[in-house]
This record gives structure tokens, C-alpha cells and sequence, in this order.
């Protein structure tokens, strides 16, 4: 069991007028209108600090607070390697099975958490998927997360990664230019995807191994899209193998159960490259696959 998390926010124009009870379902969908009426009953809604009951009537301005009582969450990786330390800039080789960051019901069970523990003030300035492996850089004041912000505004920031894709492609080195956008999901109302109205994006890969059936490759991406690299691989003819959402064409089909989050691909950040914060000298962070496909 964690702790339990306060979720907390401020009432704007689309709460005020709404009783408390009808902001929270339409707010927070994960709980139907009986659960909700439960906790507000139970004093777990407090409003500017107070209890209020299920038909309040919201303001605009008014703070709303649940407090969410702790909950068990997944088990997850418990261990990771530090890479880079210095007094900037933390650099963390994050397991495949652990999320970066809170959310999908964990809490504590995060490399934020984790790293966390070792130097409160240290921030994230990207984060991976959860059954993505490899570096995750962390900024350990707010002069060197500043700096690392806009470097990666500029995409002057540059990341390398390894998968393991289907298929045999012709060439050894090629480009994909497949927009990016989002289409129905069943379960999650929309996800990312190949789409021809989405945003332009760009992935360059070089194949690194070729295997009966699969190919290790290096990629690197121009533009920093959500799930990039399985939808470019698939939309390209060649998913990563034992990906359970993105097929040949990196379309979900319309009846699939799969969410981003499943597990079964191979993908990992081997490196990345940065000018640092305080010394302005280029850094290279290498991070070796784990054991399995290389």
C-alpha cells in the first residue's frame, strides 16, 4: 500500500455551476456517480477546506481536494543504475516494467519516486514508456533544468535507440515521414497513430542486425511524437516485435483491447547526448540493452 495522494484543483469556468457530485464524475470517469457520492459523504472531498455535501454548488475560484486514501499498486522493477552524477545533472538507466512518472494507478512504484529518494529536488526533463528501457535524464536544480529545457525545445538534444523489428527491410538505412495523430480507440476514445491529418514526423533508422524474420536497428527521431517509434516502424511495414497495439500500418484495428501500456515489444534508450548546463561541454550517456535481444 502507498501513501495515498491529495489530488487538488482550482474550479475555473467549466466546474462553476456544477454540483460537487457532477464536476467529480465528469472530472474523474474512473469512478461512477455512487463512489463518488460515497467519498464526498465520507469527508475525502473537502471544498476551500471544508466538507461539503454531493449537491454543493461550485464556484468559480473554490479549491476542491480529494484526499484519495493509499491503494496497492503493481510490483515494478525495484532497481536501477545511475549513469551520470554530478552536481546538475542525474543520468538513470530505468528498467523495462517501471513508469517514469505517476499514473494508470501508480504512485510510488516510479522511477520519479525512486530517483527521488536519492536527491529531492531532481526533475525529469523527458520520461520513456513504461516497458521502454534505457536513460532517463534528471535535472538537479532549476539552472541546469532550465538550460536542458530548451535544448530539448531546440531538439538540439540528441537521442539514440535500439529495437527489434519484424520483417526484412530493403535498405539498411531509411527514413519514415508518416504524420502522426490521433484515431479511435474502444477502450481509451482515441490513441496515437499513423493518420494523414496528424502532425509531420520524422524517424531515421539503420539497420543494425538482420536475423530469419526480425532486424536489430538503430533509430533516431526529428520530432518527438507520443509512441513514435512502434507507429513509424509499423506504418513502415516492419512493428516491433511482439508489440500488442501497432500492426503492419500503425493503425490499431478498431476492436483491439490493447492500450500503449502493454508490454511484449523490445525497445531501449541506448544513448543521449546533451551541450551540459554548467560546463557547456557536449556529454554523451551511454546505456547498454539489457539481457535479451541485442
Amino acid at each position: 500500500m502507498n501513501r495515498g495522494f491529495d489530488y487538488e484543483e482550482r474550479i475555473d469556468l467549466r466546474g462553476e455551476g456544477l454540483t460537487l457530485l457532477d464536476h467529480l464524475v465528469a472530472r474523474y470517469r474512473h469512478s461512477d456517480a455512487r463512489e463518488w457520492a460515497e467519498r464526498i459523504l465520507a469527508g475525502c472531498v473537502l471544498v476551500d477546506g471544508a466538507a461539503a455535501s454531493p449537491d454543493a454548488v461550485l464556484r468559480r475560484g473554490q479549491v476542491v481536494v480529494w484526499h484519495r486514501p493509499g491503494w496497492e499498486e503493481p510490483d515494478v522493477p525495484s532497481t536501477f543504475e545511475v549513469l551520470l552524477d554530478d552536481p546538475d545533472v542525474l543520468a538513470i538507466a530505468k528498467p523495462a516494467g517501471l513508469p517514469t512518472l505517476p499514473g494508470g494507478g501508480f504512485l510510488e512504484h516510479t522511477l520519479l519516486a525512486k530517483v527521488r529518494a536519492l536527491d529531492p529536488a531532481a526533475s525529469p526533463l523527458h520520461r520513456l514508456g513504461r516497458w521502454t528501457s534505457g536513460v532517463v535524464i534528471f535535472a538537479r536544480n532549476p539552472e541546469a533544468a532550465a538550460d536542458l529545457a530548451r535544448q530539448f525545445a531546440a531538439r538540439a538534444i540528441e537521442k539514440r535507440y535500439r529495437a527489434l523489428a519484424s520483417g526484412a527491410p530493403e535498405r539498411d538505412a531509411f527514413t519514415i515521414d508518416v504524420p502522426i495523430g490521433t484515431v479511435p480507440h474502444a477502450l481509451l476514445g482515441t490513441v496515437h497513430a499513423a493518420s494523414p491529418t496528424g502532425r509531420p514526423s520524422r524517424t531515421r533508422v539503420a539497420v543494425v542486425a538482420r536475423r530469419p524474420g526480425t532486424f536489430l536497428c538503430d533509430v533516431r527521431i526529428e520530432t518527438g511524437r507520443p509512441h513514435q517509434i512502434r507507429i513509424h516502424l509499423a506504418a513502415a511495414g516492419h512493428p516491433l516485435v511482439g508489440d500488442p497495439l501497432y500492426p503492419p500500418g500503425g493503425v490499431p484495428p478498431p476492436d483491439t483491447r490493447a492500450v500503449p501500456g502493454d508490454p511484449g515489444y523490445f525497445l531501449h534508450a541506448a544513448e543521449i547526448a546533451f551541450r551540459h548546463p554548467r560546463t557547456e561541454r557536449r556529454v554523451v550517456v551511454d546505456c547498454d540493452p539489457p539481457l535479451g535481444p541485442r
